[in-house]
């Protein structure tokens, strides 16, 4: 079982969950909440976190990506698990997911709404094909230099705003488009982050990433717009709000650890070292939606 633990990366939720929660706590700011709307929202992430997980360690294993990988090992590449017994993994957490995901949906808008029911559904099956086509399969875009792309969708624009709308069923509003973006732009920076450290290894392997394509010195400076975007993409979001206290604005007090790992990065030569860097900027993400989610509510 540790070792299955171990391959689910458990590591990776804050990061996947930090959208949810404040979708939700958006929602909660407007008088909407239902803790079983939640409950299911936060089990179908995890879900697919851990599905993501497991499928980016059966892609880069049966590829040899991992064989020369930084940082901690992968299970399928070590030896820990078989390629087969990681693919039935993949697919009993498609599933799960696809279960609590209809669940969900069908909870939160009832069968009468069947425009929001096909939408979310079509949404499920995305998120279930971009957490496996990331690595997995001989066109996997993750291959391609597109991985940044795809978090940002999923992470971001369909976490923050599909949970808010699971609560309220309004018609789209532009502004929650503002925080979602900001934390599709920090989930970015995590897996920016990630190729970073791994632009070596990945160069031998074929994986063009985008720190790869771009290189590294470039890739620092993308970084650094995905840290500092956030800042001014949710003051923005809370300027623009029907009611404004200045306490609203206390995700700013974040400025700080961005700027020290900001002061990290443009000093780091060997990409390797970035490794210990990972989680901070994924406990960064959490610490955005719950800060800026909470203080809205008060």
């Amino acid at each position: 079982m540790k070792k299955w633990i171990a391959a689910a990366r458990l590591r990776t939720l804050p990061l996947s969950i930090s959208g949810i929660i404040l979708g939700s706590l958006i929602a909660l700011s407007q008088g909407h909440w239902d803790w079983i709307i939640f409950g299911l929202a936060f089990l179908t992430t995890l879900f697919l976190q851990v599905l993501s997980n497991y499928a980016n360690d059966y892609g880069d294993g049966v590829k040899g990506t991992d064989a020369v990988r930084v940082g901690e090992k992968r299970a399928v590449a070590s030896g820990e698990i078989t390629a087969d017994q990681m693919k039935n993994a993949v697919i009993l957490f498609s599933v799960l997911s696809a279960v609590t995901a209809i669940a969900l949906v069908v909870y939160s808008f009832g069968i009468e709404n069947l425009k929001w029911i096909l939408l979310f559904l079509f949404l499920t099956i995305a998120c279930v094909w971009a957490a496996i086509r990331y690595t997995v399969g001989k066109n996997a875009y993750g291959y391609a230099g597109l991985g940044d792309l795809f978090v940002f969708i999923f992470f971001g624009i369909v976490s923050v705003w599909g949970s808010y709308t699971l609560y309220q069923h309004a018609e789209i509003d532009p502004l929650i488009f503002l925080p979602a973006i900001a934390i599709g732009a920090l989930s970015s920076a995590v897996l920016n982050l990630n190729n970073m450290r791994d632009i070596e290894t990945d160069g031998l392997t074929g994986k063009n990433t985008l720190p790869l394509r771009m290189g590294f010195e470039n890739a620092k400076k993308y970084q650094i717009f995905l840290l500092l975007i956030p800042f001014v993409l949710n003051t923005l979001y809370i300027l623009n709000l029907k009611e404004f206290n200045w306490y609203y604005l206390s995700f700013w007090v974040l400025i700080i650890p961005i700027i020290k790992l900001i002061q990290t990065i443009l000093h780091t030569k060997e990409p390797r070292k970035l490794d210990s860097e990972l989680k901070k900027v994924a406990l960064l993400t959490l610490a955005f939606s719950l800060i800026l989610g909470i203080s809205i509510n008060f």
